[in-house]
This record gives C-alpha cells, structure tokens and sequence, in this order.
C-alpha cells in the first residue's frame, strides 16, 4: 500500500490528521504514538496549573488583570485507622457548642486529622447547648464528661475556634496532672499565669477529683479561672508544654469577634460571685436533660452531637437569663 493510500485508510478509520503524520513518517508505531499522548497530558496540566495560579495566559480570553478562577483544592489526605499499636487509652474531645456552624465545619474534620496523625485514639463529642438559658461551657463540659461513656479515659477540654497548629503539642494521656495545651505563652489571646482555659487535658479521675467545674457561671468567662482553684485545692499541679518555638503562631484562631460577639454581661450579684469559689456544686449537682443525641461525619470525620438542655434555678442563679 502506498503512502497516500495509507493516510486514507488510517483516516478511515479514526487514525487523526495529516499534521499528526507528518510527526512520525512512515510506518506508525504504538510507542511513539504513547509518547505523544503523554506530552500532551503534561502540557494540559501545565496550561490548566499556569492559568488558575495567575501566571501565563488568562483562560477562555479573559482580559489581562481579570481574576482568575482558583485552582481545584487537593483532596484532604485521610487520616490513618486506628491500629492496635496505638496507645491504649482513648480521648474524649469534649466541645462546648451553640449556633457556631461555621467555626464546627472546621473543627471536626481537622481535629480527627490531627489526632489520627498523632496516634491518638478519641472520640469527639459537641456538647450542644439547646436551651433558651445563657451560654453555660462548664456546665457543658460537666455534661459531656458524664456522657462520654466508658471507653474513654481522658478528656480534653476543648474551644470550638481554637485549632493547634504545631504537630509537636502533646494530647496525649496526662498521667502526672492537669495538661494546659493552650498555655499562656502560646494562646494568641490570654496570657496570664494562671489561665487554664483554650485546650486542657484531664484523666478522668483527676476530672473527678476536682468534682467538675462550677455550674454557676452563665455567660462567658471566668469559669476556667474558678477551676484552676479547684486544681490547686485537690492537691493538682498543672503542667504546660516545652520545647514549643511558634509562640502565638501555635494556633489558629477561628472567632471573629465582630461577627461573633460574646456575652460578657454581668448582671446584679454576678458581678460578685464570678470571682468566688463554688465550693458545693460540680458534678455532683449538674443538672441537664439530653434532648437527643446523634453520631454523624462531617467531611469523613465522625463525631458524636448532644443536644442538651440545661436547667438553672433562678434562686440561686439569677443570672441565667436575662429577664
């Protein structure tokens, strides 16, 4: 068969154009016809890399200057299972919550990762807050410590827009005392010494120890400083991380306080009483009803919401609501 009578057959049957053949003449082969689908894969994924990262030519003939479409984002790489060779005890990561969606969406998934990578075993409870009181976290948090079932051993008391940034932090198991991940040469935020709030890791025995945290304080603020008194008077020391270099770069802090604003009102003899010692109430006398509770994945990692309605005697602490 001839050369001219081969391009038409091969025509015939799909096998592209003149200019192609020109590029390989005389007999066709499978190689370089590889070759050639390789290269223009390579010089696809680099137009596509060039035009979505702003450099090279603007696609679809947008004008020089306009924006540019951001590249794809990478799939997030999925966190390892666990395995038997992970360390024997189990965190319950407890996060007291209430209409912040947002700052959850980014939480659940980044902390299963992190703790995964780490080796960590957990289990990540959002302590929903669903009555019409005011915001109460110690309460919560006592909630979620009697909810997080016998599986678990430690507990992290945990903000919901604070993310660890630094892979050196240690959540693991804090056998010689109170753990205060977020100390106060780290926390972008609050630096005095005796802050305990942020991130705090506990045995459960330890947690118990102390009997909880207050449940006097609705509103936000000053119950973490309550329960650093409470560490002290059952004979805890609190220990903090070393060899940590990032400063106030360690975590990430999701809260805009514009968007967000917190309820620091301090109403009649709550003014008072926000910098006593519950020396009675805790655990013990924590008192809440679990609306529902329900397991569920957010971006492929799963958690455990509670719904929880918390009761308050307006006796004692007026300062629930603000009526």
């Amino acid at each position: 068969m001839g050369p001219a009578r081969r391009r038409d057959a091969l025509r015939l049957r799909g096998g592209g154009s003149p200019a192609l053949l020109r590029l390989f003449p005389g007999r066709l082969s499978a190689f370089p016809l590889f070759l050639l689908a390789l290269l223009l894969a390579f010089a696809s994924l680099l137009w596509l890399q060039l035009s979505c990262s702003g450099e090279g030519p603007a696609p679809g003939g947008q004008h020089r200057g306009a924006p540019r479409q951001p590249c794809p984002a990478p799939a997030p790489p999925q966190p390892p299972r666990e395995e038997p060779s992970w360390a024997p005890h189990r965190l319950a990561l407890l996060v007291p919550f209430r209409e912040r969606f947002e700052e959850l969406l980014a939480f659940v998934p980044y902390m299963h990762r992190f703790l995964s990578k780490k080796r960590i075993r957990h289990r990540i409870f959002i302590l929903n807050q669903v009555d019409h009181f005011r915001f109460n976290r110690a309460s919560l948090i006592n909630v979620g410590f009697l909810e997080s079932g016998n599986d678990t051993d430690y507990i992290a008391m945990h903000d919901v827009d604070l993310l660890p940034l630094n892979e050196h932090l240690d959540y693991s198991f804090p056998e010689a005392g109170p753990f205060h991940v977020a100390s106060p040469e780290l926390h972008p935020l609050y630096h005095y010494k005796t802050y305990v709030g942020g991130i705090l890791l506990l045995t459960k025995q330890h947690y118990e120890l102390c009997n909880g945290m207050s449940n006097r304080f609705w509103g936000w603020g000053r119950e973490d400083d309550e329960f650093y008194r409470r560490i002290k008077g059952a004979g805890l020391q609190v220990r903090r991380p070393s060899g940590i270099t990032t400063g106030y770069e360690t975590f990430q802090h999701l809260h805009d306080p514009a968007w967000r604003k917190r309820d620091q009102k301090r109403i009649a003899a709550q003014k008072q009483e926000q910098f006593k010692v519950d020396r009675e109430g805790g655990l013990n006398n924590v008192r809440y009803r679990i609306e529902s509770r329900t397991d569920l994945s957010v971006a492929g990692a799963p958690c455990t919401v509670l719904n929880i309605l918390l009761d308050c005697d307006t006796n004692e602490t007026p300062w629930c609501t603000f009526g």
